[in-house]
């Protein structure tokens, strides 16, 4: 795993104010705390939060969930939420945190490492890696030839049994608010009406749904791009390959893990000191080599061959819309879309 270490001088003071992150990279070594609720499972965020103590001296506790159900706990605890930072799957949870009023505002120094569409346009939050949604298809029993041109082409018949999907992950859930956003809820309901219909299969995780691919369990699955990638590492050889939707289509979509400061924290700079890292040269490194993500600071490659995101012909979409997600748990559940 490469690590680029960073000189970092880290807050031993509370502050009450958000700081820049030149100020905060210019104080000493810490031994404080900071809490963490993250909606990015433990394998993936928990090494490069391991590597920021070790650097650094500050501690993190984490608490683990799926996105949704962090976001959900900060809005229960209120003004007694512990947390210092949250960590989000996908754009969605943190606009409804920052809808919430339960982000604080960023430095500019922080949001300009990526790119504008990339992060918060009120500044509350920031992107620390891109995902691509894209079809998984198994190369054995279909060709791209033989996929189709819309994510809503899969609500025709001939789709039947062939379909998986992880209907309970966020970043499937952020995708379907997208595309309540480009559609409208009543085109979104019909379409997940007629893949429940088609009997699309739910499973656990992406991965799994990656896993029945290559399997031939089903010939299609949506998923993340980067989930593909762990299963080429093992082997190669295996009959699986991703599939932009082409065109502006709504299954193009690309979102954003990413991460803002909770409203609550009473040491904001540090707070904001451990975005900067995982902005920083190694942690974008390591996104882009054991995750297989989209890095998104300028200068930090991925570490597999990725198509650019400027050929991804992505619908247009403001990530910072992304916020309703109780809307579309409530299409997913009427829908009989959740297990």
């Amino acid at each position: 795993m490469r690590f680029v270490r960073f000189a970092v001088f880290l807050l031993l003071t509370v502050l009450v104010l958000p700081v820049s992150a030149q100020d905060v990279a210019q104080v000493p070594l810490s031994s404080e705390t900071l809490t963490v609720y993250s909606g990015r499972s433990e394998d993936l965020i928990a090494p490069i939060l391991h590597q920021f103590t070790a650097e650094t001296g500050v501690q993190v506790e984490v608490r683990y969930g799926n996105t949704a159900e962090m976001a959900a706990v900060i809005l229960e605890e209120g003004d007694n939420s512990p947390a210092d930072v949250y960590i989000a799957q996908d754009a969605g949870a943190l606009g409804a945190l920052a809808q919430e009023g339960r982000l604080l505002s960023l430095p500019s120094d922080i949001l300009t490492r990526v790119p504008a569409e990339f992060r918060s346009n009120d500044g509350l939050w920031v992107g620390l890696s891109g995902r691509a949604r894209v079809l998984v298809y198994n190369t054995e029993l279909l060709t791209e030839a033989d996929l189709p041109a819309s994510i809503l082409d899969l609500a025709s018949p001939e789709w039947a049994g062939r379909i998986g999907w992880a209907s309970t992950n966020g970043s499937f859930q952020a995708h379907v608010t997208a595309m309540r956003l480009l559609l409208g809820d009543d085109a979104v309901r019909a379409w997940l009406e007629a893949l429940v219909a088609n009997g699309a299969v739910a499973y656990e995780g992406n991965t799994a749904v990656v896993q029945a691919v290559i399997d031939g369990e089903v010939q299609v699955g949506l998923v993340n791009h980067y989930y593909l990638y762990g299963f080429l590492a093992d082997n190669p050889d295996i009959p699986a390959a991703n599939y932009f939707f082409p065109g502006g289509d709504p299954g193009a979509l690309v979102n954003v893990a990413g991460a803002g400061v909770v409203s609550t924290s009473d040491q904001p700079g540090l707070a904001q000191r451990l975005i900067l890292y995982l902005l920083g040269t190694a942690a974008q490194e390591y996104f882009a080599a054991e995750t297989y993500e989209y890095p998104l600071v300028v200068g930090v490659e991925p570490s597999v061959e990725l198509r650019p995101l400027a050929g991804i012909e992505v619908p247009v979409l403001d990530l910072s819309d992304l916020s309703d997600l109780q809307a579309t748990l409530d299409l997913l559940s009427e829908t009989g879309a959740l297990p």
